[in-house]
């Protein structure tokens, strides 16, 4: 059996999970941005997820803060931050992947040379 290297990237796939279901858990269907948002997101965090527990390298962390953050500013750049709950959704979920990248980016000592050398 593999044992992972972090923890944190099975649940960054499961908020790509959570993701994926929440337009449909919670009734977000409308608008379709704000689904769409989400889903892509999922399958982004997801994808990531995978790769980091197959084949783990520091870009899959990056990648999955970058798509942290931009799911975060998601509803004000595609135009649904009149949804309240679309937004929550999308900054908490968001937020929890960006910490969990940095968290991983921050203790790993191949993937966080540069923070080791800032604190070391």
């Amino acid at each position: 059996m593999k044992t992972w290297k972090h923890w944190q990237d099975p649940v960054m796939g499961l908020l790509g999970v959570w993701l994926i279901i929440a337009p449909w858990a919670l009734g977000l269907t409308q608008p379709r941005m704000a689904m769409a948002t989400l889903v892509v997101a999922g399958v982004l965090l997801i994808a990531a997820s995978v790769g980091e527990l197959v084949l783990p390298a520091a870009w899959e962390e990056w990648f999955g803060a970058a798509v942290g953050i931009l799911l975060m500013a998601s509803p004000w750049i595609l135009g649904f931050a009149g949804v309240q709950l679309a937004v929550q959704v999308a900054l908490c979920t968001g937020l929890a992947a960006l910490v969990l990248t940095l968290w991983v980016l921050a203790i790993d000592k191949d993937y966080g040379a540069w923070w080791n050398r800032l604190v070391g």
